[in-house]
């Protein structure tokens, strides 16, 4: 495991838009490392990471337990493997969720806005309930009250149940490839250019899905048959997002999480159609990856 300090005030490099130069796109880990804006821990692969950011979460946990402070937490379906490891972490060493507040960050819909069943295959709702919650005992699990997923019928709720707790301690965040957070994906339109205090204002909301977004979930997940997957998603904002006390920013992808990670920890510029990069806006942020998705990038087919 490879760790990082605070962020530089005497960054070497120009600021860009996520344009980066051939030099930091094949930078080697180790230079990369010693410069990267944010705090940053690198694993040497996903089931150190998975294991790591459970022990990390149960530690949270048992500590706020132990204060006799709610654990107030922004939960993310990308990446998920950690769930199950965390189950058993709390099972064995009796680490209670009576005070917890989950707040998950978004949902699949299908093509007419309507929330997947938690038997869909596609359902962050399902998945956290097989992997996370039937998996605690039964005495340790989270009131159903303090599970929180965005309502598309009421999405203005999400926001104010999240006020009314006091904000959440943590948000662990994956992003995507083009550097989305949850369901926050470059806006894309002909008709309305966003700017950065807009986008970053955005609360909970319905969107549909970027096409290519479409085609990722296809590649890693149904062997590209895209149409298997949902076609919408209501979301979070990224207000809620930057909201959170301590963002601790994750990705377990691999090879096609390359170039974005280097734009997360190497540019400087908050850039609307790079959502991850307005989190440089924010006083408390963590990154950790596995080594795979902080390999140089490849700039040919010899590469």
């Amino acid at each position: 495991m490879t760790t990082a300090g605070a962020p530089r005030d005497d960054y070497p490099y120009p600021r860009t838009s996520g344009d980066l130069t051939d030099e930091q796109l094949s930078m080697p880990v180790e230079d990369l490392v010693a410069i990267a804006r944010h705090p940053l821990t690198v694993h040497p692969d996903t089931a150190t990471l998975y294991h790591r950011l459970a022990r990390e979460m149960a530690d949270e946990l048992r500590e706020n337990n132990r204060r006799g402070e709610p654990t107030r937490w922004i939960l993310p379906v990308g990446p998920k493997a950690q769930y199950p490891i965390l189950a058993r972490i709390c099972n064995e060493e009796r680490i209670g969720w009576g005070d917890v507040f989950a707040f998950h960050m978004d949902e699949f819909l299908d093509w007419q806005g309507r929330p997947v069943d938690p038997s869909h295959p596609f359902s962050f709702r399902g998945y956290c309930d097989r992997n996370l919650y039937r998996l605690l005992d039964p005495e340790l699990r989270p009131r159903p009250e303090n599970v929180v997923y965005p309502d598309v019928f009421d999405p203005d709720a999400y926001a104010e149940r999240l006020r009314a707790v006091g904000g959440a301690d943590t948000c662990f965040a994956g992003f995507g490839y083009r550097g989305h957070l949850a369901f926050n994906e470059p806006p894309t339109t002909r008709w309305h250019e966003y700017g950065v205090e807009e986008f970053a204002a955005s609360t909970t909301r319905i969107v549909p899905l970027l096409d290519d977004t479409i085609v990722a979930h296809s590649h890693r997940v149904t062997g590209g048959y895209t149409r298997a997957i949902p076609r919408m998603a209501v979301t979070l904002g990224m207000a809620e997002i930057l909201s959170a006390r301590r963002l601790h920013l994750i990705t377990d992808g691999g090879a096609w999480k390359r170039y974005i990670v280097r734009v997360l920890l190497l540019t400087t510029e908050p850039e609307v159609l790079l959502p991850v990069t307005l989190a440089y806006r924010h006083p408390d942020v963590r990154v950790t990856v596995d080594a795979d998705s902080i390999a140089p990038c490849a700039l040919g087919l010899d590469g």
